[in-house]
């Protein structure tokens, strides 16, 4: 506690002023009765409170910025259906490793176990998906609670905690000290691991680094692109991690997500070392737990994680190593450089296939070739443009085709949660005003969390978000096609004209039928300097970047 005199607040004045501490500079929230007392200590701490018009969008909004700075993102919710709102974000960053603090309105400590007014038992209702849940009971106790809440947010494999304030705590003048700022623990390596580490490397013939997790710093991905160079050793990142290292690095062999490139594929499989760095390999990069045997793999793998909780949990490693990743990846500038990397050919192959397996998009069916769209994207946008996607097949061309070389310009759950990219976006051109920032949505994922446009409009966030119109939920589509071919039920979407949903807010809206008049229509959006929205249609049969419904249907009958 700090050795200040402790003056008489109220327990909102106390849990905001332990924010203030923590560095906290923005909040999201859809307010709510149950915590007026929090909210009106926000009024004078020069805190960016953004409103937002869902509490699943304000959730997620707070999860992105988690992933945009490593500290929690701070979202306030009110109780029952506020809280259930929200769970979405919730479950996002437990999947995504994304530090993020959720506080709920509860009811008043008196009423607790009545089944008063939207009351619920949040410790069984998050205890799944949150790192810790807890109920605040007593005013004196939030610095404590509020400290290790962050410690537990940020430290081992980051996550999500949930904590309930019943309505009087909140209330309640109390006399407290405050809390010391919380910067989370880090393990430390010693020379063993390294030698050890070391040895694996110099017995090698084929490894392959395999880069993943969260809370990699901006000098940990320099890091581990300085060493990928020394080596001469191919890198590859998880589902929705590309951004951990520079697609135009020579060492660059690609990303493992869905409709992964087999080449790389096949280079897992084959590899004799896997130095799994902040990776877990779960299904999606794992296509489906097929590359890497379970629970004794052929190759021979090194796992680096900062919980020792995940080593071993699928895959039993040769040897394990609990760190964070970019401690990790700073650590090996003390590895000498080899003389001789037996593996250097193979590494410039799997870079020559990356390239050739995002250069130059296939003909699809349909005028508007949203392959050409994102090459055109790629050439003419700043490297550190910051993409942002939910879920959906529409993302596989922006994985493809979109090269990442600068850290944290991807935004993107890893959990495959639809409707994630607005917010998400909206939070990423606030928390970074001066970069471009490019959010893609289908028209399916669009619906979901759209009403948070209203919110870049009210706060005049310029944000463009790319629809991608196929009038289905696609992704949903083409595994029915491919199951159940020509049964087509339930994923059919009749759609609004986007481009008028934005210009209804305040924005601005275009429409795009062909590929030609994209570029044009993109650049009109940010000359605008408004949230804008591009309406893109796309063919129905243009299912993948490879191949069509028709296609996919054939193949099962």
């Amino acid at each position: 506690m700090s050795a200040s005199s402790p003056t008489p607040r109220t327990g909102g004045q106390i849990l905001v002023d332990q924010l203030k501490i923590q560095g906290v500079d923005r909040i999201t929230c859809v307010p709510g009765e149950s915590y007026l007392a929090a909210l009106d200590a926000m009024y004078d701490a020069d805190i960016d409170v953004l409103i937002c018009r869902h509490e699943g969008g304000a959730a997620i909004m707070a999860e992105a910025y988690g992933k945009l700075t490593a500290r929690p993102g701070i979202c306030f919710v009110t109780r029952g259906p506020g809280a259930m709102n929200a769970a979405h974000g919730v479950h996002i960053a437990q999947h995504d490793s994304t530090p993020m603090i959720l506080f709920i309105g509860q009811v008043e400590r008196a009423m607790l176990g009545r089944g008063a007014f939207q009351e619920m038992d949040y410790q069984a209702v998050f205890g799944s998906t949150a790192k810790w849940v807890v109920e605040i009971t007593d005013a004196r106790r939030i610095p404590e609670i509020i400290a290790r809440a962050f410690r537990v947010a940020m430290q081992g494999r980051p996550g999500p905690v949930v904590i309930s304030l019943p309505e009087d705590v909140l209330t309640d003048v109390e006399s407290v000290g405050d809390a010391s700022v919380i910067t989370y623990v880090k393990p430390t390596l010693s020379v063993e691991i390294l030698k050890q580490f070391e040895g694996h490397l110099q017995t090698a013939k084929r490894p392959l680094i395999i880069l993943g997790g969260s809370n990699w710093s901006t000098d940990g991905c320099k890091a581990i692109a300085d060493f990928a160079t020394r080596f001469q050793i191919p890198v590859a990142t998880e589902f929705r991690r590309s951004a951990l290292f520079p697609a135009d690095h020579s060492a660059y062999a690609g990303d493992l997500g869905f409709g992964q490139n087999p080449k790389l594929s096949a280079r897992v499989k084959e590899a004799d070392l896997l130095i799994l760095l902040g990776a877990r390999m779960a299904e999606v990069p794992s296509a489906s737990y097929t590359l890497i045997d379970s629970p004794q793999p052929k190759q021979t793998v090194i796992h680096v994680f900062p919980d020792a909780g995940e080593i071993g949990k699928v895959y039993q490693p040769a040897q394990g190593i609990v760190c964070a990743p970019d401690e990790f990846a700073l650590a090996l500038s003390a590895l000498n450089t080899p003389i001789d990397a037996p593996w250097a050919e193979q590494t410039q192959n799997a870079h020559m296939d990356f390239l050739m397996w995002t250069t130059t998009p296939a003909k699809l069916p349909g005028e508007f070739q949203y392959g050409e769209v994102m090459v055109w994207l790629r050439e003419n946008l700043p490297a550190d443009t910051i993409t942002c996607n939910g879920a959906g097949n529409y993302a596989i061309w922006l994985h493809r085709y979109w090269r990442h070389t600068q850290p944290r310009t991807q935004i993107a759950p890893t959990s495959g949660s639809v409707g994630y990219s607005v917010p998400a976006g909206v939070m990423a051109k606030r928390q970074c005003p001066d970069k471009t920032v490019v959010v893609f949505a289908g028209d399916g994922c669009f619906l979901m969390h759209g009403n948070e446009f209203a919110t870049a409009v009210q706060y005049d966030i310029p944000v463009i978000v790319i629809v991608i119109d196929n009038g289905m939920y696609g992704t949903i589509r083409m595994h029915q096609e491919r199951n159940y071919p020509h049964r087509v039920v339930g994923t059919d979407l009749k759609n609004p004209d986007f481009a008028a949903y934005a210009t209804a807010f305040g924005g601005h809206g275009e429409t795009v039928r062909t590929t030609a008049e994209f570029a044009p229509a993109f650049l009109r959006a940010q000359a605008s300097g408004k949230p804008a929205i591009l309406h893109c249609y796309i063919d129905p049969q243009a299912i993948t970047p490879a191949k069509t419904l028709d296609q996919i249907s054939a193949e099962t009958a």
